[in-house]
């Protein structure tokens, strides 16, 4: 009698590999206009989720419409964090590197308990938030 080894199969979602996925721009962009611009903001979203064409900026302006916030972004993978805050332009050059260097010294633990779906050009994705925001509000 001849005996078989049997292996499972691998099971894992290649879903996130076969779609095509929108620039973390264009998700930045689409929240902020989702969300009428508000006057701050903070959310998480999956690298998974994205093309990470924004890596390396980790403290910049960012314009939509008549408007320009100031984007705190910082990864702690399996996710990216956007602050954002609406506040006039400025040269953010000094900040960026001295967040990118506190960046490098830290190591970030977060409960997510919160999450929104946005709609981009590519199809929707999954932001994620510590807490529920109360929309409108000024801080």
């Amino acid at each position: 009698m001849k005996r078989y080894l049997v292996v499972p199969a691998k099971t894992y979602s290649t879903a996130s590999k076969l779609k095509q996925k929108p620039n973390a721009s264009e998700v930045l962009t689409k929240y902020l206009l989702q969300r009428d611009l508000p006057p701050w903001t903070s959310y998480f979203v999956k690298y998974d989720d994205i093309v990470n064409d924004q890596r390396g900026f980790s403290h910049f302006n960012w314009s939509v419409k008549d408007k320009n916030y100031h984007i705190l972004r910082t990864g702690c993978y399996p996710y990216i964090k956007y602050h954002c805050t609406c506040r006039p332009h400025e040269d953010l050059s000094t900040e960026d590197s001295l967040f990118r260097l506190i960046k490098i010294m830290n190591f970030a633990i977060f409960l997510i308990s919160h999450k929104e779906i946005v709609q981009t050009s590519k199809g929707e994705v999954t932001i994620h938030f510590l807490y529920k925001e109360d929309i409108g509000a000024q801080y």
